[in-house]
Order: structure tokens, then C-alpha cells, then sequence
């Protein structure tokens, strides 16, 4: 069995198909999937889903860095509102995204730092969006070392030396379709490791994005989970059931506090 512990299946761009997508998920052997928040613009379709199979979908409550503006405190509000409502598995997708612009890197820093707190104060852990930006959120993240503070760098795609401050500072690895790429790198980074750093790998497809070579360049689903197994299993000459069982363990012990 599997977890996809990053999916965005109520996107927009399964709105004809979601129902079909998560059967063709749970064939493939998907245990439960979990929803990163974005904004609140997306909540209600994020508990649809969970409504519908609530042991299947799991969700999450933050703000996306991309949504992030000069000012915040509606969407802050709105994800203080919902964390005194109900429970959620963690705290995301936030973090720091300078790719396409740096207008409001202060604002996103400062905000990542507040959803932090959150997760302390909820005991959740965090999931962290991070792009162009590992130095900025390294020197974020410090700030909480010796907290307690964990979580997933999601869809990751550093090299080893942002792979060993991860691990430094007690986060998991989240690797979706990149890890499959021809010239993406990770496989070579991971290569250098022996198969004890699987204890801190959990998987992803951040769906609908990022589909996994032979998928590339389609619509990425959740169904496509063991693509990415397998490639691991191939660079550390392991059974593919062997990673279903580590990435899938690794993904409960994260999410324990978790109940709905």
C-alpha cells in the first residue's frame, strides 16, 4: 500500500474526472492521499472530498507562498479560524517562493514563520514549499531548531548539500515525479546514499503537476505513486513492496496526531 502525502486532486483540472481518478488511485494500491492547502479560495472543494471518503482524503490548512500578498491577515485569519474548528494532518503547502518573483519575499518570510508557530502550537507537523529559495528558508527554519518543529520538504529537488541541512535539522524528504527524470539529478544524489536515508523519504505526486517520466508532460494523478516507488527501488536495488512499506510507515509516523 501507498500514501501520496501530496496531492491536489480537487484541482480544477479533475473536475471531470476526479471520481475516476481515485478509483484508478486506490487500483494502483493508495492508501490515502493528503491535500495541501493553498488559499481559502480552495477550501470547500478540499472538504468535498474529504466528506466523501473522509478515510481516504486527508487535509491540510496553510497558505501557499504563491498566494501570499503585501498584506495577509484575511487568509491568516481565516487559517487560525479553521485550525480551532477542526483537526487537519499538518500544517501546508507554505514556505518561500522566489522563481517567478521576490515583490514579497518579507511578507512570505514572516508568514512562513507565523504558520510555524501555528504548527508548534497544534503539534502538527509542516509542509514546505520551497523554490529558488533554500538558503532563505535555511535561515528561517533555524530559528525553530530545538523546537521540535518537523515535516516534509515537499517535491524535492536540491542536491546534497541542501538534502544533508534537511536531514540536520529533522525533516523528510518528499520525492515525486522529478526523482524519474532523465537529466533531473536526484537519482544520482540519492545514489551516494546507502538505504538507511529511505527512513526519511516520504513519496509525493503533486498532482496534477510533475508527472513521472514515461507520464511527463501529462496530467500527473495520483495513480502515478508507484511510478516513483519503483524508481527508487531501482536505485537502491530494493523489492518496489519494500518502499511501499518504509515510505508508507514514514508517512503515519509523521501525520500520528492526526485524527478525524
Amino acid at each position: 500500500m501507498w500514501i501520496d502525502t501530496h496531492t491536489h486532486l480537487y484541482s480544477s483540472k479533475f473536475d471531470e474526472d476526479r471520481s475516476e481518478a481515485i478509483s484508478r488511485a486506490k487500483e494502483e494500491g493508495i492508501e490515502q492521499i493528503y491535500l495541501p492547502s493553498i488559499d481559502q479560495s480552495h477550501y470547500q472543494s478540499m472538504v468535498d472530498m474529504e466528506n466523501a471518503d473522509p478515510s481516504f482524503v486527508k487535509l491540510m490548512m496553510g497558505i501557499h507562498p504563491c498566494s501570499v500578498q503585501a498584506t495577509n491577515e484575511e487568509e491568516l485569519a481565516f487559517v487560525e479560524k479553521c485550525l480551532k474548528e477542526r483537526p487537519f494532518a499538518a500544517i501546508g503547502e507554505i514556505g518561500i517562493d522566489l522563481y517567478w518573483d521576490k515583490t514579497h519575499q518579507i511578507q512570505q518570510e514572516k508568514l512562513f514563520c507565523k504558520q510555524c508557530d501555528l504548527a508548534l502550537a497544534y503539534n502538527l507537523p509542516i509542509i514546505i514549499h520551497v523554490r529558488d529559495a533554500f538558503s532563505e528558508i535555511f535561515v528561517q527554519l533555524e530559528k525553530y531548531r530545538g523546537t521540535g518543529l518537523t515535516g516534509i520538504f515537499h517535491c524535492f529537488s536540491g542536491g546534497q548539500e541542501e538534502l544533508e541541512h534537511i536531514l540536520d535539522l529533522g525533516f523528510k524528504i518528499g520525492l515525486g515525479g522529478v526523482l524519474t527524470f532523465k537529466n533531473g539529478g536526484l537519482d544520482k544524489v540519492f545514489a551516494t546514499y546507502d538505504s538507511t536515508i529511505l527512513n526519511h523519504i516520504v513519496l509525493e505526486t503533486d498532482a496534477p503537476y510533475l508527472a513521472p517520466h514515461p507520464k511527463r508532460g501529462k496530467r500527473n494523478e495520483t495513480a502515478y505513486l508507484p511510478i516513483i516507488g519503483q524508481k527508487l527501488a531501482d536505485i537502491f536495488n530494493m523489492d518496489v513492496k519494500e518502499i511501499a512499506d518504509i515510505t508508507t510507515r514514514n508517512a503515519k509516523n509523521l501525520f500520528v496526531n492526526y485524527e478525524l
